[in-house]
């Protein structure tokens, strides 16, 4: 079976097409032919070796991964899922039988939703470990309706979700855009957009003089933008400082580091993003799609930056239809 792996940790050239072992769905678990896997930041760091400690014991191939989009094939009649229905996905990269740039995975049977209705798989790929980021990102800060939530790397994947799901969720958004991007963020929902740079916490704070209730930092900015949130707030960080993320805790605020590897058991979140997807409430996002062969020119183009949206590699095309 086709999968894209690396042998030893590093540069975007490690990534090549593997033969590995065909997996299949055990109790509680579905399998899934992969028409479509995003490619995530996650996914760089897993192949430059910055989060090897984690996989070590592996026996390579590592193959990285964290969302797909496709078809099961194979699925217990304890799942409630059938071979045939169209589906997203989150799995753990390498481990746990190794990450979604494969032809097929399997995961649990609650790592799996429904793909949203009018979306095709490419698209639909970009939601599961974005979307669930945005989500538990909001959750960790558990602010009443009505706070006052800034957002850095606005434009971005993760940051577009979580200005949307944070205006579901009734809260005042001000985010950061450079000018090319400003008015995507503004469809987005944000209240108030602030340019990018080293003057954003000030930018935020003439906004808001006693300083935001929380941020969330998609952007990896850290410290630099800590003096926006006000004494008491919360502050999410997406990597913990080991990774290039995180923030100095200061002034009674509270920082969480959000990693979707600790949710994966939580089915509801998923199901819920799709739905939102399907009525539009979410914008699924694509910046460029390229054969899974080609993984290693879709990590460098990541890791040149400005992208918005995902890169998607597409395996054999399982279908190209919309659902629904």
């Amino acid at each position: 079976m086709l999968a894209i792996g690396f042998d030893v940790p590093g540069g975007p050239q490690v990534l090549r097409p593997v033969e590995v072992p065909e997996p299949h769905a055990g109790t509680g678990e579905v399998r899934i032919r992969v028409a479509a896997a995003a490619v995530n930041p996650s996914d760089t760091v897993t192949r430059s070796g910055m989060a090897h400690d984690r996989y070590r014991a592996v026996s390579p191939p590592y193959v990285p991964g964290w969302d797909a989009a496709g078809i099961i094939d194979e699925a217990g009649p304890e799942t409630g899922w059938r071979p045939g229905d169209r589906v997203v996905a989150i799995t753990l990269p390498v481990l746990a039988g190794g990450g979604a740039y494969a032809e097929k995975i399997v995961v649990p049977a609650g790592q799996v939703a429904r793909l949203p209705e009018g979306s095709d798989f490419v698209s639909a790929a970009t939601l599961p470990m974005n979307g669930l980021t945005a989500w538990f990102a909001l959750d960790a800060l558990d602010p009443p309706a009505g706070a006052t939530i800034a957002v850095t790397g606005a434009a971005g994947a993760v940051g577009g979700y979580v200005i949307e799901l944070a205006k579901i969720r009734g809260h005042t958004v001000i985010a950061d855009a450079k000018p090319s991007d400003a008015q995507q963020v503004r469809e987005f929902g944000a209240d108030i957009v602030l340019p990018r740079g080293a003057d954003l916490a000030s930018g935020i704070r003439a906004q808001v003089p006693d300083g935001v209730d929380a941020l969330i930092d998609t952007a990896l900015l850290g410290d630099a933008v800590l003096a926006a949130v006000r004494d008491g707030g919360a502050f999410v960080a997406l990597r913990p400082a080991a990774l290039g993320g995180g923030a100095t805790p200061q002034r009674g605020i509270s920082v969480h580091h959000v990693m979707v590897a600790d949710h994966l058991d939580e089915p509801d979140a998923l199901r819920e993003l799709s739905r939102l997807a399907a009525e539009g409430a979410l914008t699924l996002r694509v910046a460029r799609t390229f054969p899974a062969e080609q993984a290693a020119r879709a990590h460098e183009l990541l890791e040149a930056g400005g992208l918005r949206g995902r890169i998607v590699l597409e395996f054999p095309r399982v279908a190209d239809q919309p659902c629904g």
